[in-house]
C-alpha cells in the first residue's frame, strides 16, 4: 500500500500532470469558494498534511529533500501561503453574503472597535516579538545552517539553483532565451504591477475582502501568484534534481539521469516533419511559422477577444487601457502554453534565432 501511495505521487508530480492539476485545483477553488471557505476544509487540509508527512518522513529520499535546512523554512512558508489564502477567500465569501444581505462589510464593524495604540498594539507586539525570537533561537540550535564549502570552479554544485525567491526566473530560462526570462519578463511584471491603478480602476474592494466585486483582480491574482509563484517554488525546490531533471518526492535523485534531448523548433516541425524538406537557409523564411503564430497571438487575438468574450470589458476600459491589459495578458499566457508544448510535444522554441540571440 506504501509503494503504491509512493509510485502514485511520483506519477502525479510529472510536470505536465503536476501543472494541470494545480492549475484545475485553483479554478475549483474559486469556483466553489463557498464550500472550501469552510473551516472544516483547512482544517482537514492540515490534517492530512500532517499525515501525509509522517507517512512520507519514513521514506529516506523524501526526507533528505524536505528535511534540506534551507528546505524547511520554505515548508512553513508554503503552510502559511496556504491558510492566509484560504483566509482570504473565507472573509471574501462572509462579506459578499453580508453585502447581499445589505449588511456592513466585517472591516465595517472593525471598524467600530477602535483600541489604543499604547499599551494595546504595543503589548502585543512585544509579546510577537519574544515568542519569534524565542523560536528563531531554538531553530538556530535545532537546525544547522545551511553553508557549504567554499566556491570552487572545477565542481559546482549539481543542481545550482538560485534562492526561492529566483526559483520561477532560472525555471522561465528551460523555456526562454535568458534575455526574454530574465529580461523582458519580469519588466513586464514591474510595468503590469505599477499599470494595474490605471487599467483597472474599480473602487469597489478597497478596504475590505471580496470576490464577487472583484472577480477578474482575484482570478488573476490567484493564477499570477498561486500558479506561477508559489507552482514554481515547489516545482524548483522540491522537483528538480541534479542535471536539472524532473524527480518525484519519493524518487532518488540520481547524478546519472539525463532528459533526452528531443525538442526542436516549431520550423523543424513545418519544414521538416510536416512539409519533409530541409529547413530553409534564409533566417526569415525558415522562421516564418513562428513569425506567423506569434503574430496571430499577439495582434489577432485581442481584437477577436474584443468583439467576443471581452466585449463588456473593452467597452468599459476603452482601447488604450484593453491593448495594455491584453498584451500583458498574452505574455502571461505565453508562459503555460510554451511549458506545456515543450513537455507534451517537444517544442523548444517558437522562433529560433540563435544567430541574432532571438528564441522565444
Amino acid at each position: 500500500m506504501a509503494d503504491y501511495i509512493k509510485h502514485a505521487v511520483n506519477w502525479l508530480t510529472e510536470p505536465t500532470r503536476y501543472f494541470i492539476g494545480f492549475t484545475l485545483a485553483i479554478i475549483l477553488i474559486l469556483q466553489f469558494r463557498k464550500f472550501f471557505a469552510k473551516t472544516f476544509v483547512i482544517v482537514a487540509f492540515f490534517v492530512l498534511g500532517a499525515a501525509f508527512l509522517v507517512f512520507a518522513w519514513k521514506d529516506p529520499n523524501f526526507a533528505k529533500i524536505i528535511g534540506k535546512p534551507d528546505n524547511v523554512p520554505i515548508v512553513i512558508l508554503l503552510a502559511t501561503v496556504v491558510y492566509f489564502s484560504w483566509l482570504s477567500l473565507r472573509k471574501a465569501v462572509i462579506n459578499d453574503e453580508r453585502i447581499a444581505r445589505g449588511e456592513p462589510t466585517l472591516e465595517g464593524d472593525f471598524n467600530k472597535q477602535k483600541v489604543f495604540t499604547w499599551p494595546d498594539l504595543v503589548y502585543t507586539e512585544l509579546i510577537c516579538l519574544v515568542l519569534f525570537t524565542v523560536a528563531l533561537v531554538v531553530w538556530s540550535i535545532v537546525l544547522m545552517a545551511p553553508l557549504e564549502e567554499p566556491a570552487e570552479l572545477a565542481r559546482t554544485p549539481n543542481p545550482s539553483k538560485a534562492p526561492w525567491y529566483f526559483l520561477g526566473l532560472q525555471e522561465l530560462l528551460v523555456y526562454f532565451d535568458p534575455w526574454i526570462a530574465g529580461v523582458l519578463l519580469p519588466s513586464f511584471i514591474i510595468v503590469g504591477l505599477g499599470a494595474i491603478p490605471y487599467v483597472d480602476t474599480n473602487p469597489k474592494g478597497n478596504g475590505y475582502y471580496t470576490f464577487n466585486e472583484r472577480k477578474f483582480a482575484i482570478w488573476f491574482f490567484w493564477i499570477g501568484f498561486v500558479l506561477f509563484w508559489v507552482s514554481f517554488v515547489i516545482l524548483g525546490t522540491f522537483l528538480r534534481g541534479p542535471n536539472w531533471s524532473f524527480f518525484g518526492p519519493f524518487e532518488y535523485w540520481d547524478l546519472h539521469k539525463l532528459e533526452p534531448m528531443v525538442n526542436v523548433d516549431l520550423s523543424t516541425y513545418f519544414w521538416v516533419n510536416l512539409l519533409d524538406q530541409p529547413r530553409p537557409d534564409n533566417i526569415l523564411l525558415r522562421e516564418a511559422p513562428g513569425f506567423a503564430f506569434l503574430g496571430a497571438f499577439f495582434l489577432l487575438l485581442p481584437p477577436l477577444l474584443a468583439k467576443t468574450v471581452c466585449r463588456s470589458m473593452f467597452a468599459q476600459i476603452g482601447m488604450v487601457r484593453y491593448q495594455v491589459m491584453m498584451h500583458m495578458l498574452l505574455w502571461f499566457a505565453l508562459i503555460p502554453l510554451k511549458m506545456l508544448l515543450r513537455w507534451t510535444v517537444g517544442l523548444k522554441y517558437i522562433v529560433g534565432i540563435p544567430e541574432w540571440f532571438f528564441n522565444v
